[in-house]
């Protein structure tokens, strides 16, 4: 097995979705295979955004292209891919993060190595961007967020594998750094009632909800988490509430009280979305949801509307 670093750009001819699969020709099918059951790096081109390492998955399998010639899709492993808590510049004090594009000076190399879409990666650059964009103690750092004295974070002085497999398989971990990206990404504001919220610490009063559930299959991925004050969390969970194709909300009037929805449903009845578009949700985790969640007879329990 071997780590890899794959390009990724949002506008791009081949059809990736990070959390699920990567597209790309027959020239990279080898280096391909040999990651299959390991894990490998996102990273965003010069030309295509300012992100550079932005997120890490594992590949299950690799397929032919279905109707597509001398084209393969990975297959990331379900529940495996993890957004960074922080983007990872492409240079660091000057210098590449990666052995292979760095001359013996330290400079960056010229020509087209940086320009591979599947380029492999040395276990040793692999933890180390990790550790950059994933830090040790994530965990840490949220507890202590909105404490009156600042937590200070200093990079490790070493960094070894397998602390970094552990941390990235591990679901405390995981919870934390989904629920940083996806509330960052809405901007700490509820996407159904459009209300931003912080409590006299400043804390803010908004979670992070999965669309699709981990234990069914749902990624980590910002496109399948919305941002919701607790009591539409709960609403969502339990499919009274949902989302549409064009992202109107969809209620279960049935069982929800009208001046509930009043009360908790932005007016227009559309969701609140990221300024960025790529991290919507997206439309297959939205129909999931609808499909399986939205209108079951789930059991609810007491209404917080009942209290």
């Amino acid at each position: 097995m071997v780590k890899l670093v794959l390009l990724h750009k949002a506008d791009s001819i081949y059809e990736d979705e990070p959390d699920a699969i990567y597209d790309f020709p027959k020239a990279y099918l080898k280096a391909a295979k040999e990651a299959v059951g390991d894990w490998i790096l996102y990273y965003e081109p010069v030309k295509a955004g300012p992100r550079g390492y932005f997120a890490v998955a594992k590949v299950r399998e690799i397929i032919p292209k279905p109707g597509a010639a001398d084209r393969y899709l990975a297959i990331i492993e379900p529940n495996s891919f993890l957004a960074f808590d922080r983007y990872v510049p492409r240079l660091l004090k000057g210098r590449p993060l990666e052995a292979s594009l760095m001359e013996a000076d330290g400079s960056p190399k010229k020509g087209g190595s940086q320009q591979l879409a599947v380029r492999r990666i040395t276990e040793a650059d692999f933890s180390r961007i990790v550790n950059l964009g994933l830090p040790q103690d994530l965990e840490a750092m949220e507890a202590a967020r909105y404490e009156a004295k600042p937590y200070v974070v200093d990079e490790p002085a070493a960094v070894f594998e397998r602390p970094v497999i552990e941390r990235l398989t591990r679901r405390p971990y995981r919870d934390v750094a989904f629920r940083r990206t996806v509330r960052d990404a809405y901007d700490y504001r509820c996407a159904i009632s459009g209300l931003r919220l912080r409590n006299g610490g400043g804390r803010p009063e908004v979670e992070a909800a999965h669309i699709r559930p981990v234990e069914r299959q749902g990624s980590d991925s910002v496109r399948n988490g919305l941002a919701l004050s607790g009591t539409l969390h709960w609403m969502f969970d339990r499919g009274l509430l949902s989302v549409a194709e064009d992202f109107t909300i969809l209620v279960s009037r049935n069982k929800v009280p009208s001046e509930v929805v009043n009360r908790l449903v932005v007016s227009d009845g559309k969701l609140r979305r990221p300024k960025d578009e790529r991290y919507w949700p997206h439309p297959a985790n939205l129909k999931w949801h609808r499909e399986n969640i939205f209108g079951q007879e789930i059991s609810i329990g007491p209404s917080p509307w009942d209290e």
